[in-house]
């Protein structure tokens, strides 16, 4: 009883901890899969140490025997050569043990130097222990390619084309990290590339990381006239450069405080600098969970939506969140020829709680939201100056101007035994809708007056399931709401994980056989039914399409070594 347990990731970086009951007994639920290592330890014992491989929809269960001092004492015979064979784990042993308390006195630093001090006949090199540069090295190797819906021409996300990431240990206490992606937009060619660098180690049980992230596109001469006419050139190339500092702070075994900025660069026409802070107080114990969350600037890599399926289940979680963080751009939009970048300053509150083989949770939210971007499909050279050329796909973005949006989710998640799950959500979000749809001139302040803020409804439901032995993960969504057409704000700046996408979603993973799940192939499909969709109709019968969340279609394949 009252044993410290410890858990830390493939990297060596702290996870929790948490203190075995009074049968000596632990649990750490909620974890990927992947490798932990765990320490146990607790005052007159030695320090244990542990590895073991969690996997997906089990539990695993690890015996650990911690022996006293004396019974585990060895006659050893150290030579010049072996080097110091007192190692901390021993060292702490024996200043905390009452049975050797009396014994332990302090030596003069001069003489432990100088007992320390390597003969002058040995080998310099052979009595200190070098830990190797690099360890622990892992990567994940990414491709893919979509096509977006034609019947429409609403376009698609952003299509990364070949990604990778690759994390090393440095030293055997830092982690390196480098992370790229290079290819084209879905709908329109332009050249897309993005790297980004990361650092962290562990400091007396805090992990702070610094990141550094450049993206660069190249808008082709031919999209320019959607901005500045037909006759347009183009526009000039978009580069973005990020540099962000994260980190956390245990305040108890219990409370967590999870706080960070990050500081963008953008040169697009113009040149823009902004400053992006954000901070979460959690606090979590066995059975449930309240978070407190403020953020300012842009949306965080890992805030809500479901960009990512992968996230969840990913071999390295790290790995996937560099992934994701190299297709987070800025929302980029004109406004009578000048650039502006979409922001937003939130407050979130969630709860959350298990009960049983079922999980409630609930959050609340505020938020003021500026320049916010709208993706809108709309005939060449229509509100020239006033549209930019959506960075992947072949539609635009619209500068719908500011905003507030205020709303709350609720859901309930079933367990179906240890492989699948069933959550139903809903939601009551702001929306964007229009007192009209017609447009009296093709001015883009004419359709900035037609636009309005108002509230929808909305009933999600969610099934996750991993096949047993075949290993194949399906996550499916769909989303019903009131009125489909109305353009559901949501919350993109959300600290709660479960914030569904519109219309009917679908998400495939399966591993290939015969490369022990180092190889998956993947399909996502999104917007199925094509839901969500805003119609207006123009001077001249020209037609306006205001859209959420384009429908697409992508596959791809992953590599992990």
């Amino acid at each position: 009883m009252g044993a410290a347990v410890l858990l830390y990731d493939r990297q060596q970086r702290f996870l929790g901890k948490v203190l075995t009951d009074d049968h000596g007994e632990f649990k750490l639920l909620g974890l990927i899969p992947a490798p932990y290592s765990v320490k146990v330890s607790l005052v007159s014992f030695v320090p244990a140490t542990k590895e073991i491989l969690v996997l997906p929809g089990m539990r695993s269960v690890l015996n650990v025997n911690l022996s006293t001092l004396f019974s585990t004492i060895q006659f050893a015979y150290p030579t010049f050569e072996s080097g110091n064979i007192m190692s901390d784990d021993w060292k702490w042993v024996l200043r905390s043990a009452p049975s050797t308390r009396p014994v332990l006195r302090f030596v003069d630093p001069g003489t432990a130097s100088a007992a320390a001090a390597p003969s002058p006949d040995s080998d310099p090199a052979s009595t200190t222990a070098h830990a190797a540069v690099f360890s622990e090295t892992r990567g994940l190797l990414q491709l893919s390619a979509g096509e977006s819906s034609i019947s429409d021409g609403a376009g698609m996300a952003a299509d990364l084309g070949t990604t990778f990431a690759l994390a090393t240990s440095l030293y055997g206490n830092s982690l390196l990290q480098f992370a790229g992606n290079l290819g084209y937009g879905s709908a329109t060619g332009s050249p897309i590339a993005a790297f980004r660098t990361s650092y962290s180690r562990e400091i007396a049980g805090d992990t702070p990381e610094i990141s550094i992230t450049m993206r660069q596109v190249l808008m082709p001469g031919t999209m320019g006239a959607s901005s500045s006419g037909p006759d347009s050139p183009g526009l000039p190339m978009m580069r973005n450069l990020s540099a962000s500092i994260d980190d956390q702070y245990k305040i108890t075994d219990n409370v967590t405080l999870q706080y960070g900025f990050t500081m963008d660069s953008v040169t697009f026409v113009g040149h823009l600098n902004y400053y992006s802070p954000y901070a979460r107080v959690k606090y979590e114990d066995e059975n449930s969970s309240f978070e407190i969350a403020y953020s300012s600037g842009n949306p965080r890599p890992n805030g809500g939506g479901e960009s990512s399926p992968d996230s969840a289940q990913q071999v390295d979680g790290s790995l996937q969140h560099d992934i994701d963080s190299l297709g987070v751009f800025p929302r980029v939009s004109l406004l009578n020829g000048r650039t502006e970048i979409q922001r937003a300053d939130e407050y979130e509150i969630v709860y959350s709680r298990k009960v049983g083989s079922r999980t409630y949770s609930g959050s609340v939210y505020s938020q003021d939201v500026t320049n916010a971007g709208i993706t809108m499909v709309a005939p060449a050279g229509f509100f020239a100056g006033n549209v930019l050329p959506d960075l992947f796909a072949g539609t635009s973005i619209f500068d719908a101007g500011n905003f507030q949006n205020n709303g709350y989710a609720g859901s309930v998640t079933q367990s179906l035994g240890s492989n699948a799950s069933v959550t139903v959500i809903y939601s009551d979000n702001g929306a964007f809708t229009a007192d009209a749809h017609e447009l009296v001139s093709n001015s883009p302040d004419d359709l900035r007056s037609l636009i309005r803020s108002g509230r929808r409804h909305a009933i999600t439901s969610r099934f996750n399931a991993t096949v047993p032995h075949a290993g194949t993960r399906i996550v499916s969504s769909y989303q019903w709401t009131g009125d489909n057409r109305s353009i559901m704000a949501g919350n993109l700046y959300a600290a709660d994980s479960m914030q569904p996408l519109p219309g009917f979603n679908l998400y495939i993973r399966q591993p290939i056989p015969g490369f022990r799940r180092h190889v998956e192939a993947t399909a996502d499909i999104r917007n199925m039914l094509a839901q969500g969709y805003l119609p207006m109709n123009a001077v001249g019968g020209q037609h306006v399409l205001l859209v959420q969340n384009p429908r697409s279609v992508r596959g791809g394949l992953s590599f992990t070594f």
